[in-house]
């Protein structure tokens, strides 16, 4: 197991902002996590990376456990939090030439020359951070996470700032390291979540509401819809009277979006309607929730 997270505890005064949360993350597993904000997954990850000391409970990483292993954990974890603070006068090559002789690198040179072909940084190498763009000091931040080749990834926010090409660019980064190292990953730009995650775990008010794969979650959020559209127009009225219908609205001339927390059980209530009222049903299909409907459903 390379993250384990055990009945965690972190308050600050009367506000508990990590309340007694639990989950695990695999070796060669993406997870992102997700929460509003406020919800404690900015607190939970410094915890897991030894930033910030908990209550009570325990964070795991590699089998060690973090409060008792500082030093040790934080050699096999790369972490780009979301305040990403960097030294703004050093030059690019400079500043990871600083984080590699903090690790003990050998091969430093080589090392971080790859590193910056890896994150797309070889444009904007020879310039001060302070030069750069938000987006490429953010490709810093991911630059320096990695430079050590760590077992295990932390990444808070790290596609903010970036264009829609560079996300692009530092979603495919993630997802190769996420072939052989752990990911946990936050975002609030949920299409990335899904480009890159196939499992979350959601925190709200600092407790986790949901730990699944997204397929599973879509399934179990709230209710389903069925899209159904005919040859004919129709009236509102006979859809509604569906026993298996919790609403209907009408998503054009005629197509039909019915919500129902039984699926089967309506489309066998649409074929009927259809022959006994001789209307031709042109498609029949269900509408996957998106993440952003799950993650409301969750949340609020």
């Amino acid at each position: 197991m390379s993250i384990e997270v055990k009945n965690l505890l972190k308050v600050y005064g009367e506000q508990k902002a990590v309340n007694n949360i639990s989950f695990k993350v695999e070796k060669a597993e993406i997870v992102g996590f997700l929460g509003p904000n406020g919800a404690g997954k900015s607190t939970t990850m410094k915890i897991i990376t030894g930033y910030l000391k908990q209550e009570s409970g325990d964070a795991i990483v590699c089998g060690l456990n973090v409060a008792d292993n500082p030093l040790a954990t934080k050699k096999k974890i790369g972490y780009l939090p979301e305040s990403n603070a960097l030294y703004h006068d050093m030059y690019v090559r400079e500043y990871l030439e600083f984080i590699a002789e903090v690790h003990a690198i050998n091969g430093k040179q080589s090392t971080i020359s790859r590193i910056i072909d890896m994150v797309g940084l070889t444009p904007e190498a020879k310039k001060k951070i302070g030069q750069l763009s938000k987006g490429y000091r953010q490709r810093v931040g991911l630059a320096a996470a990695l430079i050590h080749d760590p077992e295990v990834l932390i990444l808070d926010e790290p596609t903010s700032g970036l264009d829609p090409n560079q996300i692009i660019e530092i979603r495919e980064v993630i997802k190769k390291l996420g072939q052989n190292k752990t990911v946990l990953f936050s975002s609030h730009i949920l299409q990335e979540v899904e480009a890159i995650c196939d499992r979350l775990v959601i925190i709200n008010k600092g407790e986790i509401v949901a730990d699944d794969k997204l397929s599973n979650l879509r399934q179990r959020s709230s209710s389903n819809v069925i899209k159904v559209n005919f040859k004919e127009s129709i009236e509102r009225n006979l859809l509604e009277v569906l026993p298996a219908a919790k609403s209907v609205k009408q998503d054009d001339a005629k197509s039909w979006l019915l919500e129902t927390e039984n699926p089967e059980q309506l489309r066998k209530q649409i074929f009927e309607l259809a022959l006994q009222h001789n209307l031709n049903i042109v498609s029949l299909q269900s509408e996957s929730k998106s993440l952003e409907e799950v993650f409301r459903n969750l949340t609020n």
